[in-house]
């Protein structure tokens, strides 16, 4: 059993409002659930994309790695990231990570 956040009455666990005083119920923070397998893979290109990039150029360093530190933030925020996003990974900073990234339905 939970209780009214508004009027402090005894609610049902599976209750959506209060039926004392209407306030809806609080909501549970959801869990943040575990970054796919695809998703941590696709991290691990990332990072070696921006590896690769720094020993040809150093100018692609200006968009790898803030590309590899947002895709890594979201991931670990469960946010999930555009299509678009997705594909200048791949055209930008490593294929097989843009690939990775497209194919993973956890993502979107």
């Amino acid at each position: 059993m939970k209780y009214c956040r508004n009027c402090g009455a005894l609610m049902d666990d599976k209750a959506v409002v209060c039926v004392k005083c209407g306030c809806a119920a609080e909501n549970e923070p959801s869990q943040k659930k575990a970054p796919s397998t695809l998703s941590t893979v696709a991290k691990v290109f990332m990072v070696l994309g921006c590896i690769a990039g720094a020993f040809c150029f150093l100018i692609p360093l200006c968009w790898t790695i803030p590309m590899t530190v947002s895709y890594s933030n979201a991931v670990k925020n469960g946010k999930s990231v555009s299509i678009g996003f997705k594909i200048c990974a791949l055209l930008f900073v490593n294929i097989i990570a843009g690939i990775l990234m497209l194919c993973d339905k956890d993502g979107e």
